[in-house]
């Protein structure tokens, strides 16, 4: 049988997908837990299926090229992305945050943003930061980073940013305050396209038990 892959994220929303994982019967190796391992590739219990662990964003591009049949990724990641070759019928139910606008704390009374016509903003996410702000009739700026965006008004190298939020304390540990909310995130499961057709069976297997794993948590 043909491997199944499943292209994993690194950090928070690797914690919460272990738990959706042994619902739906895969036990990876225990060093895919472990953020020193400097592996990428792991075998599970299951001798047909093995993971990958990678940044958030390249979950996207292995499961939209097909080095990957199936994966777990932000909703924001995918909408950044917006591969054609992706396909996502399940909210997963984990990794729940909000991409948002923030401001410096100094800058929050007088800067209302019904009134933004242009903006220097500094994000991971500027095909999303664009599309949000162009329905509004503001041009954007982005000033694409990869981390570190908290320093970006700080330094003065634009006056806000769009990021993840989840509880707010390192936009508070930084001076910053959220003023607008872009997107509610969540983790969903990311298929192939190609591989639905020509592997479907299979494919649709897992799809269902997923489902049924999610829909079980949920009650």
């Amino acid at each position: 049988m043909d491997r199944l892959i499943i292209a994993l994220p690194k950090g928070r929303l690797l914690a919460e997908a272990l738990p959706l994982l042994a619902r739906v019967g895969i036990e990876p190796e225990p060093e895919l837990a472990d953020e020193e391992s400097r592996r990428l590739l792991f075998r599970t219990s299951r001798p047909e299926i093995e993971l990958v662990r990678v940044r958030s964003f390249d979950v996207a591009t292995f499961v939209a090229f097909g080095a990957a049949q199936l994966g777990i990724a932000g909703s924001d990641v995918l909408a950044e992305f917006d591969y054609s070759e992706i396909y996502a019928p399940l909210d997963l139910g984990i990794g729940h945050c909000r991409l948002a606008v923030a401001v410096p704390e100094a800058m929050r009374a007088g800067d209302d943003p019904r009134r933004w016509s242009h903006v220097s903003v500094a994000t991971k996410y500027p095909n999303l930061t664009r599309r949000h702000f162009a329905r509004r009739g503001v041009q954007a700026e982005c000033i694409k980073l990869n981390g570190a965006l908290e320093l970006a008004p700080a330094l003065g190298l634009c006056g806000r940013i769009v990021d993840l939020v989840a509880t707010g304390r390192t936009l508070r540990d930084n001076g910053l305050v959220e003023v607008e909310r872009i997107l509610d995130v969540s983790a969903r499961l990311a298929v192939n396209r190609a591989a639905l057709k020509t592997r479907s069976d299979e494919i649709n297997r897992w799809i269902a038990r997923f489902k049924e794993a999610t829909d079980g948590q949920a009650t």
